[in-house]
């Protein structure tokens, strides 16, 4: 029976001594520190790699990051001009390797307080400018939650590394308001364009059509000169022919020529509806007479035919 026992000790023994030393060797992640206490107090920090501790005396109170660390707060305030707003805050902060005594023990809930903060200092803020001077002004508001927010966690260890106003959201109906306005200032900026594109077009065009017309009075003009000194080589050449001759004559002959000319091509057409009369009174009432005669004439023919 004593064998036994002894057998049952070399056994049991060194299965307990193997997990003691398991239960007393642990590892510690890179930029993280374990808050090790003894009966509730703390001891020491244990740093990142393979660490040792007293089992069943002391023990891992808890782990800290070192790492940066962002925190999203939404704020809901309203601005001067009555403007109901939600104010999307980033906050960057990490703890600060000598104080993580101080970040561990002082503060519960570092989140919840970061969020405190930022919910004070927009608050405080925001409601003394207008919904437009906010998003004019967003870096002046991130740079005083910085400060503001740096100002009172570093007594607790932690460090705020930077602070963003990510986003600024309106009321909704406010929201659909600034839409139409830009609505409405893209469809003026719109008509202005088109306004002015249809302004040069026009102004093109009415340029084109005084060209035209310059180059068409050139073009008359260049062929009145030729008329003239044609008709100035047909007198020469009248008189020289028929001595004697005046320039009242030649002119007559000329005039005569150009009428019978306009004649000849106006017949020449037979689509023509033009019909030529006489221009002067008297040329009128001979036009009358004729038109009577025939038709008498015609009223004389029909009776007698019947």
């Amino acid at each position: 029976m004593l064998t036994a026992l002894f057998t049952s000790f070399f056994v049991v023994v060194p299965v307990i001594l193997f997990f003691l030393l398991i239960s007393a060797v642990f590892t510690v992640e890179q930029q993280t520190v374990a808050i090790i206490e003894r009966f509730g107090k703390f001891v020491r920090m244990a740093k990142p790699g393979l660490n040792f501790r007293i089992p069943f005396i002391d023990r891992i109170a808890g782990r800290v990051t070192l790492r940066i660390q962002q925190l999203d707060v939404k704020a809901e305030t309203k601005t001067k001009d009555n403007v109901f707003v939600t104010v999307i805050v980033s906050v960057q902060y990490f703890i600060l390797p000598e104080k993580v005594y101080e970040a561990f023990y002082k503060l519960n809930n570092p989140g919840q307080q970061i969020n405190s903060y930022v919910f004070d200092t927009i608050r405080a803020r925001v409601p003394k400018i207008t919904l437009d001077e906010l998003f004019e002004k967003k870096e002046e508001i991130a740079m005083a939650v910085k400060e503001e927010l740096n100002e009172t966690m570093i007594d607790f260890g932690f460090e705020i590394l930077n602070s963003l106003v990510t986003d600024i959201e309106p009321d909704q109906k406010v929201k659909d308001a600034m839409n139409e306005i830009n609505a409405a200032q893209r469809l003026r900026v719109a008509a202005s364009e088109k306004g002015e594109a249809e302004k040069i077009i026009k102004v093109k065009a009415a340029e084109a059509d005084a060209e035209s017309k310059a180059l068409q009075g050139k073009g008359i003009a260049d062929q009145r000169k030729a008329i003239i000194e044609g008709l100035t080589d047909s007198v020469d050449g009248f008189q020289k022919s028929i001595p004697g001759s005046s320039p009242q004559d030649v002119m007559n002959l000329v005039l005569m020529t150009q009428y019978f000319d306009t004649l000849k091509e106006i017949g020449a057409d037979s689509k023509t509806n033009t019909l030529l009369i006489p221009h002067g009174p008297g040329g009128m009432h001979d036009l009358a007479g004729q038109l009577r005669e025939a038709m008498i004439t015609s009223n004389v023919v029909n009776n007698n035919t019947k």
